[in-house]
């Protein structure tokens, strides 16, 4: 992996609170590990989203399928019971 050095600017308080948890000399690894995690719980709310937006879109057609299967399953559940 390749890495660049940039220049942030953060709150007194928050490097405070980085520097009581991240080993000295490894704020970056800290900062990193942070933002990777950060990102993967965007990306996961943002998955959820559209898959909650998908499934409201669906969900009349669902019901439709699902109502439209419903007597034929019952058929072949009482037609293999007799």
């Amino acid at each position: 992996m390749v890495y660049r050095r940039i220049n942030i600017t953060l709150p007194t308080e928050t490097l405070q609170k980085i520097d009581s948890f991240a080993p000295k000399g490894d704020r970056s690894r800290f900062i990193h590990a942070a933002i990777q995690a950060y990102l993967a719980q965007v990306q996961t709310e943002k998955l959820r989203q559209q898959l909650k937006e998908g499934a409201i879109c669906r969900a009349e057609r669902d019901c439709q399928l699902a109502e439209d299967w419903f007597s034929l399953e019952e058929e072949a559940w009482q037609q293999n019971a007799n």
